[in-house]
């Protein structure tokens, strides 16, 4: 067994991984608990997919009952820069690390099937591989290995890679022993959660995904509550925060894979830039990074918030077009950005221009919540 536990690390090491860890599919009973507690709150928000794979996201066994083992493997992704520093550029929007690059689902998952490809020939057991998309609960998996820890933030810490870390694993039939779980190294620290600009963890260890930042430029399919807005700052897809803040970052080096580094398209943008896409312009930027999958509406929509943010009124040639975009997400959100950049004079006479051929009754809110 000792040895093929090295035979593992070291496909997986030349696969590219830079964690590899072993546990069991039963290792986790107190896993799906959690998660529907976290659900029976509606924590979760819009991702209604969470409530439809419940079941099976509760425990491994219930994904597939065969399993007898549970490889984790680790990919670091860890950023060339402090991912705070990017917030003070206000006219740029910031894209959350793990988007800069390629999309991580089919890098790792080619990396997977290579290593779970070799394992089925050496061994002729079985094997399945997850990575992010497939209802496995991931980090509690990867603290039973002892991979890293779930930190108050509730993401994943490692003590060699710090907060930076894509999670994939195989499950498979052969039976592997087990690595000794990570215990939680957080200790009284409380960074994560008080750098949080939308208060979104109600307690240590408990996230209100309807609060986080990350959830609502992604997930979020409608218009941006009004109280969030102003906190958003200048993040038009996703939120570093909590995980750039962690002290064990320390530790962390600029991740490897190159395919995982920032992309000219991805990093960092002006927001002017952004503000000019339309839907085909839109999805060739962003081809091939997860920036895609919200879509372009929901995308400009974090946009012209940043642009309500920025203060930077030279914006406003490209947020007034938008006050007529066919998307009605766009157009209150653009009414929004447009009462923060415009002078009054200006404001109104767009609002007398547009305000009454308005027939969608979000937009037309937003233009009586901007005021006389």
């Amino acid at each position: 067994m000792p040895e093929l536990k090295d035979q593992i690390r070291a496909q997986a090491s030349e696969a590219g991984f830079d964690v590899i860890r072993f546990t069991t599919p039963g290792a986790i009973p107190d896993a799906g608990a959690h998660l529907m507690a976290f659900l029976g709150q509606g924590r979760h928000g819009d991702m209604h997919w969470m409530e439809e794979t419940a079941q099976r996201r509760a425990s491994p066994l219930s994904l597939w009952g065969d399993a007898r083992s549970v490889i984790v493997l680790g990919l670091n992704y860890g950023p060339e820069s402090d991912p705070l520093e990017a917030l003070k550029q206000t006219s740029n929007g910031i894209i959350s690390v793990y988007a800069r690059g390629k999309d991580y689902h089919g890098l790792i998952k080619k990396k997977l099937k290579r290593v779970a490809g070799w394992l089925h020939r050496e061994r002729g057991c079985e094997v399945k591989v997850f990575v992010d998309t497939a209802p496995v609960m991931e980090k509690p998996l990867a603290q039973s290995s002892g991979a890293g820890w779930q930190g108050k933030h509730t993401n994943l810490v490692s003590r060699g890679f710090g907060s930076w870390l894509f999670l994939g694993s195989i499950f498979t039939t052969e039976t592997i022993a087990p690595d000794e779980g990570e215990s939680d190294h957080c200790g009284a620290c409380r960074a994560c959660l008080d750098i949080c600009p939308t208060d979104a963890f109600p307690a240590p260890y408990e996230l209100d995904a309807r609060r986080c930042i990350s959830y609502l430029t992604i997930e979020h399919q409608g218009a941006i509550a009004l109280e969030f807005r102003a906190a958003i700052g200048n993040r038009i897809f996703g939120c570093d925060d909590c995980l750039a803040v962690c002290p064990w970052n320390k530790f962390a080096r600029a991740s490897a894979e190159a395919r995982l580094g920032a992309r000219a398209e991805t990093d960092n943008p002006p927001l002017g830039d952004m503000l000019m896409l339309d839907d085909a312009a839109f999805r060739s930027r962003f081809a091939g990074t997860p920036v895609k999958r919200t879509g372009r509406d929901r995308f400009i929509r974090n946009v012209l918030i940043a642009a309500g943010n920025s203060g930077n009124k030279k914006l406003l040639p490209r947020v007034e077009p938008l006050l007529g975009d066919a998307s009605a997400l766009v157009r209150a959100m653009a009414v929004w950005a447009g009462a923060r950049l415009m002078d009054k004079e200006r404001f109104a006479a767009a609002r007398e221009s547009l305000e009454g051929r308005e027939r969608d009754a979000h937009v037309k809110a937003e233009w009586r919540s901007a005021g006389p």
